[in-house]
């Protein structure tokens, strides 16, 4: 099964690569939103070919592609005619409501291919955006959601930086951005992490879009957010497939308690926890691969 090279265009006039995996005339797709860091689908052959290969049996293709977030730092054409020029994207600047764009560009790819049933599968910031899309566009295409160790990078950035040094951050990004220099790099660099002022605050910012899953607010009962925790995740009526690994490094260590916590706020979806996973799920790409061609042949 050899993948089909193709680009997935946005409104806003980018031109995202990915990988196509299908074989025949497929009914359905799956499309794989990845995580934010250096991430990159181009080096994840391997696990994409098992994965597609499994749903392929099931008569769904596989969409991966990468998104205005992929690696750190990325210029990449975008806009349209004379406007057309190079711009700075990449984790470093990514703002998450613009997932919105990306998303509509990869359903318009599948329409084009025929396809009128598709999925979406997001891992770690990729079910973040997941509920971001459902959010704000409720009435969408998608006939199902799979959400795969949705993780809370507000929570995480609180707990590295310290509350000091994580107001004291998102204060200068703030005031930055309120000086037209948001896309400037932040002289420190962070814990395994470089961002402009405007990336840190878009995954730092309590009240933003990227604080999807404030499972360090709940827990350590710490007040961070003036608006309503999980209104993301309380959108999203579609159904829809939550699941974790037992070994998540990024659960706080206690896997069941924040799939209990998700399941309070929201109990429609379908929760799953498999034995042995990371936040990767490496070593468990099959396991995965099978739960999610059950859910979305209609396993319930």
């Amino acid at each position: 099964m050899k993948p089909e090279f193709v680009e997935i265009k946005t409104k806003d006039g980018l031109a995202l690569p990915g990988l196509y995996y299908t074989e025949g005339k497929s009914k359905a797709v799956a499309i794989f939103l990845h995580g934010n860091g250096s991430s990159s689908v181009f080096y994840d052959g391997e696990d994409n070919l098992k994965t597609a290969s499994i749903l392929a049996e099931k008569g769904i293709a596989s969409l991966y592609f990468n998104n205005r977030g992929a690696h750190i730092i990325k210029k990449i054409y975008a806009g349209h005619g004379r406007a057309r020029k190079k711009k700075r994207f990449g984790m470093a600047y990514e703002q998450i409501k613009e997932c919105v764009e990306d998303i509509d560009g990869a359903l318009a790819f599948a329409r084009k291919c025929g396809i009128k049933t598709t999925y979406l599968v997001g891992e770690s910031t990729g079910a973040n955006k997941i509920c971001v899309y459902n959010y704000y566009k409720p009435k969408n295409s998608v006939s199902a959601y799979a959400l795969l160790a949705g993780g809370d990078d507000v929570g995480i950035y609180y707990n590295l930086l310290g509350p000091k040094k994580f107001h004291s951050l998102l204060s200068l990004a703030r005031k930055r951005i309120k000086e037209k220099r948001g896309e400037e790099i932040m002289p420190e660099m962070l814990p395994d992490n470089i961002f402009s002022y405007q990336g840190f605050y878009d995954i730092g910012n309590p009240d933003g879009d990227y604080n999807t899953f404030p499972f360090y607010e709940v827990i350590n009962n710490v007040k961070l957010s003036k608006k309503p925790l999980w209104r993301h995740l309380k959108s999203i009526k579609k159904p829809a497939l939550v699941v974790y690994g037992d070994r998540d490094e990024y659960a706080w260590g206690d896997v069941p308690r924040i799939v209990n916590i998700l399941k309070k706020e929201n109990p429609a979806p379908r929760y799953e926890i498999i034995r042995g996973a990371d936040h990767g799920f490496h070593g468990k790409e099959k396991n995965l691969a099978h739960l999610l061609a059950f859910w979305f042949a209609g396993g319930k």
